[in-house]
């Protein structure tokens, strides 16, 4: 349940400000009101939402000063990894991320974010492991799970979703070629639509 309301809120499906209540998002989600009680009682220690004293949550906003210090520590930590990852990539591990990096496609290609978001999410969690440092891993998915990507919906239904999508499976030809140089400047710039074309801004 929490990573069903955490998805519609980093997607931008539930904005900045909107007011969350139980009995309406159990309703929507076809739940009962507890586990909808304990996702936002979990997203508010995340900083997803606030408790509204008598109202519900709120879903909190994300300031354009946090989004771009999020990607700031993405770019130090992420790139090289993949750089790294490179070099050691087993290649038994490629069909299947294969498999989840056109889920990401078809995700961006039909505007289903929710397919897309949780393709994304597996994706990166998946190669982060294969570095063998958990501590690196969850590191890795807190940053991501903390920026918020509220112009993806108007990406999606533009068309220029699928460019993004697309570069899952350029960073796994860097792997495979076992180029770390190229595996870093993909990842650098996929992390840089969180401050572009995925927050509105113009990348030229």
């Amino acid at each position: 349940m929490e990573k069903a309301i955490s998805t519609a809120i980093v997607s931008g499906e539930l904005e900045p400000g909107e007011l969350l209540t139980v009995p309406t998002l159990a309703t929507s989600f076809e739940v009962s009101a507890t586990p909808v009680r304990e996702a936002l009682l979990e997203l508010v220690q995340r900083g997803f939402v606030e408790p509204v004293r008598n109202k519900g949550f709120r879903v909190t906003a994300v300031s354009e000063q946090e989004l771009t210090n999020l990607a700031d520590i993405r770019m130090l930590i992420e790139p090289p990894s993949m750089g790294k990852l490179a070099l050691s990539f087993d290649i038994s591990e490629l069909s299947i991320m294969r498999e989840i990096a056109e889920r990401i496609v078809e995700g961006a290609r039909t505007s289903n974010l929710k397919f897309y978001l949780e393709g994304d999410m597996e994706f990166h969690s998946r190669l982060t492991a294969m570095l063998g440092n958990p501590i690196l891993t969850d590191l890795v998915d807190n940053l991501r799970a903390k920026a918020r990507l509220s112009n993806l919906k108007k990406m999606a239904d533009s068309g220029h979703l699928t460019t993004s999508a697309a570069e899952h499976h350029e960073l796994l030809d860097a792997l495979e070629a076992s180029n770390s140089e190229l595996a870093e400047e993909v990842m650098s710039r996929h992390i840089g639509h969180t401050i572009g074309i995925w927050a509105g801004r113009d990348e030229s």
